[in-house]
Order: structure tokens, then C-alpha cells, then sequence
């Protein structure tokens, strides 16, 4: 079981929501990440230096490595396996989906795909500050796509009042559930904060690009900051108890959109590590042997918006296995089993088992 597959992100919203500005945001950031992505949508494509009219079927390269599809909702599958191919070397895949198109049916798609080299790397809704009233007033459909978002841009930000952003804030809040909503101006989110950006050889992590001086500083479009979240990395060699791990993972907090890294469950596995991939409420297991001669040690990050740092550390502590009248037993890994991908199992299955939100969407 291969722990390299590629992120698919679905980025939706209604027409003027940002949902385009956002991405060719992404695509100025994307420095050494490699970045494949699939319009959903007819007529003109604004993404920058691609202009295509209708032209389903196009396939043109955006530079720095990335690449740009237009495809019919119907064609998914097949310029995910176009995409996928490794010589193509790419690290994440964002739909665009239309305006007016229906997220949860992109998001089905993904999961139900048979290709396995991609994941599911969510659903993020981009929403109009300044016309949210009455983007739900003409489209009433709006709550039900908030309901099943991974992740919530409240885009336009600097072009609403400060009572009047907290009451959207708050609305979007309410209707998104446990998703992380965070605010942006320009579509400037930080791409970190979707999918892991890879440093360019030679680049030092960290130092500032030429994109950054460019669209970071020095004009009024491009002088907003990113929308913020926050990180945390939590590290133990105490073992994981299987199903202590499952029920913090259950219930994990409003605001937390992304856990990853590696988890160690002891005497439950001994010959395993598994590799933890959760966006939103969607959750997925790889084990793989532990690396000849490393550490075994538990390390996550997780990210998110809002989220309760001390809070987060202290329900994390209480996962570990407490001593040997703490060994967990033969049935405590079923839990996470039920996450571990199978290939004669449809995604669809797992993902109505975790609670059903993102598989009904």
C-alpha cells in the first residue's frame, strides 16, 4: 500500500465568489510544488496564461510544473488517470468545480474513483463576504453546501465591515458545521493550509520567493495578508492506545481541517506504522513497516482554524498506552482497520461508516 498518492481538492462556490483568483493564487505560490489542475465549467476559463472557450478536452501548462484541464463533470475519471501518470510528477490536483455546479457530486466521484493514485483531499467552499445575504437569498442550496465542506473560505474580506464580517463569520460558522472556516482577502489562503507545499531544489524552506515579493507586497490587490490558521506538531514514544486514537479521531473539534503523519500502536501492531490522512471528516490508515533502524516514535501535525492547542495536546496524551495493564486487546485495532484502504472496497463504504456527513453530501 503505496503512501504516496495525490491529493484531489474540490474548490466550489457560486459565481463571484473568488473561486478563480483563489486558484491562480495557488498557482503564483506553487514555487516547487507541482500542481494539476481540472476546470469544471464552459465558456471562458480565466485561470492566468490559459484562455479556453469551451474547448472541453484542453490540456495546457501553467509553468512551474503545473498543469491545466478543462473537462466535463463526466470525463473525471478519465483526466484523473491522465494526471496521475508519474511522469507527470505531480503533488496535489485542485477541481475547480462551475458556479453552479453540485460539489457533493465531484466529491462522490472522487471517492467512488477505482484509480489509486489519488486521495481525497477536500471539499473547500469559497463564499462572498460582502454578497453572502444575498448569494443564500438567490441560492438557496448555499446552506447545504456549507453543511458539507471541509473548509470554508469567507473570501472578500477586507470589503466588509468589522460587525458585519463577524455576523457572516458567525452564519457561515453555524451553517459549516465542523468545518474550518477562515477569512481572505484576494484569495490569498496560504497553500500550506490545503496541501503540503514541496521546496524547489536549491530553495531554502522558508526564504521568500520572487512570487511573494510580487503578489505578497506592493500593491493594494496583493497587500492582504493570508488567511490564518494554526499548526501544531505533537510528538510521543509512548504508543497510541487503538481505541483511545479512534474516539479522539471521532470527535475531533470544529475548526481542525488536516491531521497528518504517523502513528505508532504498539504491542496492537508492533511490525507498523500507519500513516494518518484525515481532511475534514474524511479518514484514511496506511500501514507500512517501520524504516530499519528509526525511532518509533508517534508525530502528527495538525491544522486548523481556531483550534484549542492545549487542548488538542492533552486529549492527544490521552491516547498513549499507561504501562503493561494497558495493552489493548485483540479486537482494539478493528477501528482502525475500517480505515485501512482495500482495493475490492469502494471509498464510498468507509467514508458512510465515519458518520455519513461527506459520504451523503
Amino acid at each position: 500500500m503505496t503512501t504516496h498518492q495525490i491529493p484531489v481538492v474540490v474548490l466550489a462556490g457560486f459565481l463571484g465568489a473568488g473561486k478563480t483568483t483563489l486558484l491562480n493564487h495557488l498557482l503564483r505560490s506553487a514555487r516547487g510544488t507541482r500542481i494539476g489542475v481540472m476546470v469544471n465549467d464552459f465558456g471562458d476559463i480565466g485561470i492566468d496564461a490559459m484562455t479556453v472557450a469551451g474547448q472541453v478536452g484542453s490540456t495546457v501548462s501553467l509553468g512551474n510544473g503545473c498543469l491545466c484541464c478543462a473537462v466535463d463533470a463526466s470525463e473525471l475519471d478519465t483526466y484523473l488517470e491522465v494526471l496521475t501518470r508519474p511522469e507527470a510528477r505531480l503533488d496535489v490536483i485542485v477541481i475547480e468545480a462551475s458556479g453552479l455546479a453540485e460539489p457533493q457530486e465531484l466529491v462522490r466521484m472522487i471517492l467512488a474513483s477505482e484509480n489509486e493514485r489519488i486521495v481525497y483531499g477536500g471539499l473547500v467552499e469559497v463564499v462572498d463576504a460582502a454578497e453572502f445575504d444575498s448569494t443564500r437569498r438567490r441560492h438557496p442550496e448555499t446552506d447545504r453546501h456549507l453543511a458539507i465542506a471541509d473548509l470554508v473560505v469567507v473570501n472578500k474580506a477586507d470589503r466588509v465591515a468589522g460587525d458585519a464580517l463577524r455576523a457572516v463569520r458567525e452564519t457561515v460558522a453555524g451553517l459549516a458545521g465542523r468545518a474550518a472556516v477562515v477569512e481572505a482577502s484576494h484569495g490569498r489562503v496560504d497553500p500550506e493550509l490545503l496541501f503540503d507545499r514541496v521546496v524547489a531544489e536549491g530553495e531554502i524552506e522558508g526564504q521568500m520567493s520572487i512570487e511573494d515579493i510580487l503578489y505578497g507586497s506592493g500593491d493594494e490587490e496583493h497587500a492582504h495578508p493570508h488567511a490564518t490558521y494554526e499548526t501544531l506538531s505533537l510528538a510521543t514514544a509512548v504508543p497510541l492506545h487503538p481505541r483511545r486514537l479512534m474516539a479522539f479521531l471521532d470527535s475531533r473539534p470544529e475548526g481542525l481541517y488536516r491531521i497528518k503523519g504517523f502513528i505508532d500502536l504498539g504491542a496492537a501492531d508492533p511490525a507498523h506504522r500507519y500513516a494518518v490522512h484525515a481532511v475534514g471528516r474524511f479518514l484514511r490508515f496506511y500501514p507500512e513497516p517501520w524504516p530499519e533502524g528509526e525511532e518509533r516514535l508517534t508525530q502528527l501535525v495538525l491544522i486548523g482554524s481556531g483550534i484549542d492547542a492545549a487542548a488538542l495536546r492533552k486529549e492527544l496524551a490521552a491516547c498513549e498506552q499507561h504501562g503493561p495493564q494497558d495493552v489493548p486487546d485483540e479486537h482494539s485495532m478493528w477501528g482502525v482497520l475500517r480505515f485501512v484502504p482495500h482495493r475490492d472496497e469502494p471509498e464510498e463504504a468507509d467514508e458512510a461508516d465515519e458518520g455519513g456527513d461527506a459520504a451523503e453530501a
